[in-house]
């Protein structure tokens, strides 16, 4: 959220509900809060000052909270509306979220869930006004180079940290998962440097003689081949930057060629017995856990201490929420201009779509959605329909989706998998036990044969209320 106040007015007409939600959310620093009794005195207060949020009661004497839902979102779109009752129903919740109600909260609720439901209802207005500033600066301002995009507090750190180390000459290491932009950090890093070249190395894609041969250069008649001496990337890039990728994959001979040059800045171009000094910076990076690599032995401990200089991890994009729509909104601008289209930004469903999103392919992977979004989109704006691979919002559904591209990054998947698959099935085990006990959590816990306060402890760890009662 902002830095400023979010304002929040709770409406309802028994004062002690209004001062108690008063006083549980005067614990968070960030909210300003005001309380009307009925739902015509809200509405006056709104026309005076329009709050960021509503909460309101239901069933109100005086103008009920039905009507009130109607009338803010008619006046005030940009304000989310939180709905509160005692009298909850499966048909009434659907009524008011159709209606344009941000949640729906059943009475008696606890403090943790009224802050959880505010501190989500205002997460995702953020996420609304964010939408709205980038459309109407979409076609505007300079292109984007060797920048990082966003404002979160993690890709704040990495910014800051580039920043630091980019004047220097130090061996910098980035990490992090495929896709979430590594070598652009690193031509972020050369281009805030006074190195001249930078060259781009995928060690995963290159056998180790081939490796060698591009780094070190070869002489004449050093293999089966070399017709000619041919200058390697170090030579080429003196004075530069050289960013090495996927530095796993590369073998602990190599390893030890790269260590040697690491520390003198000397190389003997293959097949050569003369030689060469050069000033080469360098930034390796890595998608797998090197220190873990190390224990098992297939990593050199020496190599692994002398690239760890400073080290920058690149979280996921899913980490990264308020980020999302900026760097969307820098590729739609970037392919509708390749493409001579004029798409203004996303619509709400979009937007929604984009920002609950997982990509497991993190940046990478919304790149290739946002061109293929600009190459199916024939109307303003970008809507559910040009994201038709975004179908499935699950988490599980997402993580089938990735194809992993490393032994190290199946393991992963496959835990992650197995982890959300059990929450599944213990959040429906619960729901369905709840249900078969028509919302009794004794009865529930005894028919399911489990003790009361694990049954309990399940529910709170799922978000499941257990007030809620389907009518009939």
């Amino acid at each position: 959220m902002s830095a400023e106040k979010a304002r929040i007015l709770i409406v309802d007409d028994e004062v002690n509900i209004c001062r108690s939600c008063l006083k549980i959310l005067a614990k968070t620093d960030n909210y300003e809060t005001a309380y009307a009794l009925n739902g015509y005195d809200a509405l006056k207060m709104m026309d005076e000052n329009p709050f960021d949020a509503v909460i309101t009661d239901l069933k109100m004497s005086s103008l009920g909270g039905m009507e009130v839902l109607r009338r803010v979102r008619e006046s005030y779109p940009e304000t989310k509306v939180i709905v509160i009752t005692g009298y909850a129903t499966v048909s009434s919740s659907v009524e008011v979220m159709k209606m344009g109600a941000s949640d729906y909260l059943p009475k008696p609720f606890t403090p943790d869930e009224l802050r959880a439901v505010v501190r989500q209802v205002l997460a995702d207005r953020d996420i609304c006004l964010q939408n709205r500033c980038l459309m109407n600066r979409q076609g505007g301002g300079k292109a984007v180079s060797h920048q990082l995009i966003g404002n979160s507090p993690k890709i704040k750190k990495v910014i800051t940290m580039v920043q630091k180390v980019a004047p220097t000459d130090a061996t910098v290491l980035l990490y992090g998962e495929s896709g979430t932009g590594k070598e652009l950090v690193a031509r972020a890093i050369h281009a805030n440097s006074p190195r001249k070249v930078f060259f781009a190395v995928d060690c995963g894609t290159l056998s180790d003689n081939l490796l060698e041969s591009e780094l070190f250069g070869h002489s004449r008649g050093a293999f089966t081949g070399a017709h000619k001496d041919k200058d390697g990337i170090f030579t080429l890039a003196d004075g530069g930057t050289v960013f090495l990728d996927e530095i796993s994959n590369i073998s602990m001979e190599v390893q030890g060629k790269l260590l040697r040059f690491l520390e003198t800045r000397e190389f003997l171009p293959l097949g050569s017995a003369c030689l060469r000094k050069v000033n080469v910076r360098l930034i390796f990076a890595t998608n797998r856990h090197l220190q873990e690599m190390v224990a098992e032995g297939r990593f050199r401990e020496d190599f692994y201490y002398r690239i760890y200089v400073y080290p920058i991890n690149l979280p996921p994009l899913r980490e990264r929420r308020h980020d999302i729509l900026p760097i969307a909104y820098h590729f739609l601008k970037q392919f509708c201009e390749a493409m001579g289209k004029h798409i203004s930004g996303f619509d709400d469903n979009a937007v929604n779509r984009l920002t609950e999103y997982r990509w497991p392919g993190n940046v990478r992977q919304l790149r290739n959605v946002m061109e293929r979004a600009v190459i199916l989109c024939e109307k303003d704006r970008i809507s559910l329909k040009e994201l038709p691979l975004l179908g499935d919002v699950s988490e599980i559904g997402q993580l089938l989706e990735y194809v992993p591209s490393t032994n190290e990054e199946l393991k992963k998947i496959r835990k992650e998998i197995r982890e959300k698959a059990v929450e599944k099935v213990e959040k429906i085990f619960i729901l369905n036990a709840l249900a078969k006990s028509n919302w009794n959590v004794s009865l529930a816990a005894r028919e399911t044969g489990m003790q009361r306060s694990n049954f309990q402890k399940m529910m709170k760890q799922y978000g499941i209320t257990g007030k809620m009662k389907s009518e009939g």
